[in-house]
């Protein structure tokens, strides 16, 4: 999965378990309500501040927003993104 898309998920996950629309949701980050669906659909990705806005408008903290994801280094070849654990 690409980090976009599981920042997608992850966002839309934790945005239905504290029961909020988009919209609230994009009000209480300071955002726009198209840009939260362009992350959720994973159209976007997020800066780091916009992690921290949306993070403590969920009151969860920012790792949360990047589970699944991880990066491995690869030594002298390329480094890839990797999925973690859920």
């Amino acid at each position: 999965m690409r980090v976009a898309d599981q920042f997608g998920h992850n966002l839309a996950y934790c945005r239905r378990r504290a029961k909020l629309s988009q919209e609230e949701l994009a009000v209480r980050a300071s955002l726009h309500r198209t840009a939260v669906g362009q992350l959720e659909r994973g159209e976007r990705v997020a800066r780091v501040d916009t992690v921290i806005k949306l993070a403590g408008s969920l009151g969860i903290p920012p790792e949360e927003l990047l589970d699944g994801m991880g990066w491995d280094a690869g030594g002298t070849r390329l480094g890839r993104f990797t999925e973690g654990e859920h």
